[in-house]
């Protein structure tokens, strides 16, 4: 078990979790964002790509477990991401609709953040989220997370995302940020498509 939370546990997934993902990678309600739901093969490629993160990481997304009923509900981590060009520490999560509007997401979001921070020691983590997604933005702000950028990026089609982030404070972050809060003002919005493709989550 990597963490855990009132109602969650968090572990790495398997081999044996492919039938597990299959209940949300295709379900085009829960993919939505994605814009398609993934076939038997990209199931298996994001499958992959996880155990890959793990070895190169240490981290990636994780199966999201049910304390009650030790059932497979979701998955949620952390990734590493390419924002218009420059590489962020990504809170991420995915659950089967029949667990969504109960407050598990910005539960696990809270509890990957803590994680980022104190675990992985990192200063800053963000969601990368599409702008029509307005329940995730509401996840992330209920984490702590501000927008404090938006940009176009490719994953069938060019569409536009929000970035939010949270930061860590400490006596060296408020010295680089001047005494200012522990955010970033918002950019201006980037309607220049990034070059490369959106990598799924």
């Amino acid at each position: 078990m990597i963490l855990e939370t009132p109602r969650l546990r968090f572990r790495r997934l398997t081999e044996d979790d492919f039938d597990n993902l299959c209940t949300i990678l295709q379900d085009p309600q829960a993919m939505y964002a994605y814009e398609h739901a993934f076939s038997d093969e990209e199931v298996r490629e994001w499958l992959d790509r996880q155990l890959a993160r793990y070895q190169e990481y240490g981290f990636g997304l994780w199966a999201v477990l049910h304390k009650d009923t030790d059932e497979f509900i979701g998955q949620a981590g952390l990734t590493m991401q390419d924002c218009d060009g420059e590489q962020v520490l990504e809170i991420g999560y995915l659950f089967r609709r029949a667990y969504w509007h109960q407050g598990y997401a910005t539960e696990a979001a809270r509890a990957l953040k803590q994680y980022a921070f104190d675990t992985l020691g990192a200063q800053r983590v963000y969601s990368i989220i599409r702008d029509t997604n307005i329940a995730s933005q509401k996840v992330a702000m209920r984490n702590g997370m501000l927008p404090v950028h938006q940009f176009v990026k490719l994953r069938r089609r060019y569409a536009p995302y929000r970035l939010l982030r949270a930061a860590r404070i400490t006596p060296a972050f408020i010295a680089a940020t001047q005494g200012g809060p522990a955010y970033m003002p918002a950019l201006p919005v980037s309607f220049r498509p990034s070059a490369a493709p959106l990598s799924p989550t």
